[in-house]
């Protein structure tokens, strides 16, 4: 186990303890969990958490607590994820693209143009697609509880982008995710595999041209600093998965479970309204901060990354896939 694991590891099972021995001072029946989040207090997602929180407190009558562990504090989410499937973590956030580590089935959800709006996103795991992740998390010793969201992500880059010919030589981070890779190839840019956190300084330094994620993000990290055009591609959407451990599942009583998983998720549902709320609020911000906001042909962009899927020989498990046809069925 590397040193950043070890640490986390020990302050999770150290904040366990302290969360513990302030239990026993509490109503015998009081139940107290922990969820880390890496994103910092404020952001949507925390807030999410903390709605989260509040919903499971409230539906429970103060039976069941979570205590909301923010900014990393637990560490990264791969990190967060093997605290919980070790039984060390009660519950872990990660996005769709970490979780397919575990539960390689998942990689569907990561394909560039998957879903045509948050609708048919939120069909697909409010659903057919959940119940499959949920079916094989439980064979991996964890339960997927709730799901949150960044949403669709966008281009954020120093010179416009208005066209797919304007992708063309760009070098853009993405995440170390070979169906996002393929979208890019595929518009002629150049991506790169790069951690969250360097991204600024390879802006600042040349090394990349642009950069992607939900538009608040651009906001909250300061890229907007260099990166004064955002074109809306809307190419990939991605998930906050909220993953619970085995041993806090069954320390839940069998007759409070369906009540908790209703308070997770209008918890969840109120995350996605802060998203919502926050990606509006940041585009004001951002264009008061002279960014300029481009539309773009997404059908052009969605038929080069068909053509490049198709020669990556891209597949995926038939169940998955029907699945996801019949979420989009639902919502047309």
């Amino acid at each position: 186990m590397n040193t950043k694991k070890l640490v986390a590891l020990s302050l999770a099972a150290a904040m366990a303890g302290s969360m513990a021995a302030g239990t026993a001072a509490m109503a015998d029946d009081t139940i107290t969990f922990q969820i880390g989040f890496v994103d910092p207090d404020g952001s949507p997602y925390v807030k999410g958490g903390q709605a989260v929180a509040e919903a499971v407190d409230k539906a429970t009558e103060g039976k069941i607590k979570i205590n909301v562990v923010a900014g990393g504090a637990l560490g990264g989410e791969r990190d967060m994820m093997e605290l919980t499937m070790s039984n060390n973590l009660d519950i872990a956030t990660s996005a769709n693209s970490v979780l397919t580590n575990f539960i390689p089935e998942m990689a569907i959800l990561d394909q560039a143009y998957l879903w045509a709006n948050a609708d048919e996103a939120h069909a697909a795991v409010d659903g057919p697609v959940g119940d499959l992740i949920e079916a094989a998390a439980e064979k991996q010793g964890f339960h997927v509880i709730g799901y949150m969201e960044s949403g669709f992500r966008n281009v954020f880059s120093k010179d416009p982008i208005e066209s797919i010919d304007d992708f063309k030589g760009v070098t853009i981070r993405t995440m170390e995710n070979k169906y996002h890779q393929a979208a890019f190839t595929a518009f002629g840019a150049m991506p790169v595999a790069m951690a969250a956190g360097d991204q600024f300084t390879a802006l600042q330094q040349g090394t990349i041209d642009a950069c992607e994620n939900a538009i608040c993000n651009c906001y909250n990290n300061g890229f907007y600093e260099i990166t004064k055009h955002i074109t809306r591609t809307n190419h990939a959407f991605v998930y906050i998965m909220l993953c619970m451990s085995d041993s806090a599942w069954n320390k839940i009583p069998e007759d409070m479970r369906d009540t908790f998983l209703a308070a997770v998720q209008e918890g969840c549902n109120a995350e996605r309204q802060y998203l919502v709320d926050e990606n509006t609020a940041a585009e004001e911000k951002l264009t008061a901060e002279g960014v300029t906001f481009h539309d773009i042909d997404t059908a052009a962009l969605q038929e080069a990354y068909k053509a490049q899927a198709e020669k990556e020989g891209f597949t995926f498990d038939p169940a998955w896939q029907t699945a996801v046809d019949d979420a989009i069925a639902s919502v047309q």
